[in-house]
């Protein structure tokens, strides 16, 4: 073969070349962004349209792939979903493979879109081009961003909050089975706390007590307040304060009134008195206050969650607020000046005033559950509940989604707990029965039980707690009758009044937060 023949073999070959590039290219600028699009929405299909079908075929695979896969473990994993997120190692993971898929997408866009444009092209049809594709990669960062920012707020909230069980130390925590924690556990008794510590007070005092008892098959939930002011709080004789203290936590040479006794003084005093009488623990003070309620009502009290008032909140404004019957004039502020942790006498600022279904911010919300100067303390509770009532049903998927960052930085100045990063999974799936299941309040019967914080009558407590919580009985089929039932009139709105709850008895919490302007908070 000559040089001339090979010569012209080499320049032919390029241009064989470029007509079949030519082939997979859009004619115009405006189909070439249109295919783009397709390219964008349906990854890898841009590179098969622009010759480079292996590579698309790879990429189409890997996009469909995932899509499915994401599908069936969305549909049928939930558990593993739920263990997921409460993995700190696995979010971290998450969080890079989110980054990654983010910056290959924008990549796969970019290449399908320099493969599919005329090779020819104007200088506006060109521009148009660049930015069409500079929009598309940025509707792809944005939310790969936010996806990353969320994943890691999760990672940080769950690794702030709950510590693993060989990273944390609890002197009353159970011992569980990891892979099935409610298998030996018929009720779980959590302890809610509500700490006290807002600036010019004295101390830390747990102002807010209350014992949650969950059934862990249907999530039926029953709420127990204990009054601030009880005084006598016993002790399990297994434990080490019971010899300290065996007629309960008081001074026996002491006033009838004894303040620095009182229920909410127990979780700062009593490590202060007995430092590491308990053994090793994170939080002795909650560890004090758990042993302590549950041997008043007959309790095995598993974890608890102490919740800081500022905290608190900050989560009700970042999930937009909480709607709440107010039935009287709720104060904002006010102190009587005298009892441990007071400060000056002073009257209310002001006062949320009585309405049906009213929307409270967090700093609204917040004296909706404290407020008491003029009110009672079993008022004060009950309002309390119904504010826990309110913050579980204000809660969606929208707000999660929108509004996580915000939850996540709130939850980690909200929460202090020693449930183990372990069994979280199992927590929150608990907590999706919580949501939709019977939430109901026992009333203790104060003017029997606790007419006064001075001598409470545990032992009467502990067997309304019992009744309350026990397995409910299957009700016995009765013979129908034969006279026929009457009807109610189609249309009807109007609604029947709450029959007054037995004292001993539990009512739903839809029934004791409904709006009953005749309430006094008294």
């Amino acid at each position: 073969m000559s040089r001339s023949t090979r010569a012209a073999g080499r320049r032919s070959a390029p241009r064989a070349n470029r007509s079949r590039q030519r082939s997979h290219r859009a004619r115009t600028a405006s189909k070439a962004i249109g295919l783009t699009l397709v390219s964008a929405l349906i990854p890898g299909s841009g590179l098969v349209m622009g010759g480079r079908k292996k590579l698309g075929a790879f990429v189409l695979t890997i996009s469909i792939g995932l899509l499915v896969i994401a599908a069936y473990v969305g549909l049928t994993r939930r558990d593993s979903i739920l263990a997921f997120a409460v993995s700190p190692r696995q979010l971290l993971i998450a969080t890079a493979a989110v980054v990654v898929l983010g910056i290959g997408w924008i990549w796969v866009v970019v290449a399908s879109h320099k493969l599919i444009r005329p090779v020819s092209m104007t200088y506006t049809g060109r521009l148009a081009g660049s930015l069409f594709v500079g929009l598309l990669c940025f509707a792809i960062a944005v939310p790969t961003t936010v996806a990353a920012q969320t994943v890691m707020a999760q990672r940080d909230l769950v690794g702030s909050v709950f510590q693993s069980e060989g990273k944390s130390k609890s002197a009353t925590r159970p011992k569980v089975d990891k892979k099935d924690p409610w298998a030996k556990t018929p009720r779980l008794n959590l302890l809610l706390l509500g700490a006290d510590d807002g600036v010019g007070r004295t101390g830390v005092r747990t102002d807010t007590v209350i014992v949650a008892s969950i059934d862990t098959k249907t999530g039926d939930t029953a709420l127990i307040s204990l009054s601030r002011n009880w005084m006598r709080m016993p002790f399990p004789e297994d434990s080490p304060l019971h010899k300290f203290y065996p007629h309960g936590y008081y001074d026996p040479n002491g006033p009838a009134e004894q303040p620095e006794y009182y229920l909410d003084s127990m979780y700062e005093n009593v490590p202060k008195q007995h430092p590491g009488i308990l053994g090793q623990t994170d939080n002795e003070g909650a560890d004090v206050v758990k042993l302590a309620a549950g041997a008043a009502l007959g309790l095995d009290i598993d974890y608890y969650m102490q919740v800081n008032l500022a905290g608190f909140r900050q989560i009700i404004d970042a999930v937009g607020g909480i709607t709440v019957n107010v039935n009287y004039r709720v104060p904002i502020g006010g102190d009587y000046g005298d009892g441990p942790g007071s400060n000056t006498a002073k009257k209310p600022s002001g006062y949320i005033e009585p309405g049906p279904s009213q929307k409270l911010d967090g700093y609204h919300a917040l004296w909706f559950a404290r407020g008491r100067y003029g009110l009672s303390d079993p008022s004060r509770q009950e309002r309390q509940r119904c504010t826990i009532h309110a913050l579980v049903n204000s809660v969606n998927p929208a707000t999660l989604v929108t509004k996580y960052n915000e939850i996540a930085q709130a939850g980690k100045q909200l929460l202090r707990t020693d449930i183990p990063q372990e069994i979280l999974p199992a927590f929150i799936d608990l907590g999706l029965k919580v949501k939709n299941a019977n939430v109901s309040n026992v009333d203790l019967d104060k003017s029997k039980n606790f007419p006064s914080g001075q001598n409470p009558k545990y032992e009467a407590m502990q067997e309304i707690v019992a009744k309350a919580i026990a397995p409910k009985s299957k009700p016995v089929t009765s013979t129908p009758s034969n006279k026929p039932t009457k009807k109610p009139t189609s249309g009807s709105t109007k609604k029947t009044p709450n029959p007054a709850v037995t004292p001993g008895a539990t009512e739903n919490l839809n029934d004791a937060c409904a709006y009953n302007p005749s309430q006094s908070g008294n």
